[in-house]
């Protein structure tokens, strides 16, 4: 079996994520260029089309509120850089909107393959609609996946980023629909006297506050 019949990798949260380097809107760029800060590296079909469109103008309208979150956004897609630039010019003519973030072109999918974003023998880019959340060490800490037909949640994506962030400050918990600002879950107590000695029968496995 050589190299071209593999299946494509299981990239797994805590795994850490490939290396790369390519061309891009914004030059050259390496994945060791972003060490220190956080990454959102995310995928789309192609350029020129519906959804993936929407998406660009309201990624690029967030921006700032990403790099306020010490983030770095990069996009990727098998479409050539000539061809990015002439969608950023669409965009920004069509909507008033200029997408600054690096968009990297990916012609023979070996990123996208080294992400496990479309397997190896895939005929086109259909499936490539993901987002991996790269903490400042290069470690995939979060995954977002979509099908080419549903766009992405910016919201979302910003809410993903604040939780990881949140848990790596204070060691708690973000429970279901968090929200910064708002109060996150302690870590589970699994011991006897914890059991015992907690004021409700639940407060061992679920409470929330101040982490110690």
């Amino acid at each position: 079996m050589d190299n071209t019949t593999l299946p494509a990798p299981n990239l797994r949260i805590g795994d850490r994520a490939p290396g790369f380097s390519a061309r891009s809107t914004a030059g050259d760029i390496a994945l060791t260029d972003y060490r220190g800060k956080w990454l959102l590296l995310f995928s789309h079909p192609a350029d020129f089309t519906p959804v993936c469109t929407s998406e660009f103008v309201a990624l690029a309208s967030a921006q700032k509120q990403f790099a306020q979150l010490n983030c770095q956004l990069v996009a990727l897609s098998v479409d050539s850089l000539f061809s990015h630039f002439a969608w950023i010019r669409a965009i920004r003519d069509r909507f008033d909107v200029e997408v600054r973030f690096p968009i990297v072109e990916d012609p023979t999918l070996v990123i996208g393959s080294a992400y496990g974003m479309v397997s190896n023998d895939a005929a086109d880019s259909a499936t490539m609609r993901t987002t991996f959340f790269i903490d400042p060490d290069g470690i995939v800490r979060a995954t977002h996946c979509y099908p080419a037909t549903v766009g992405r949640s910016v919201d979302e994506m910003l809410r993903t980023l604040q939780a990881l962030q949140a848990v790596d400050a204070n060691g708690a918990l973000a429970p279901a629909n968090w929200q910064p600002g708002q109060e996150m879950l302690l870590p589970a107590q699994p011991t006897l006297d914890s059991v015992l000695s907690a004021k409700n029968p639940s407060d061992w496995f679920f409470s929330s506050g101040d982490t110690p």
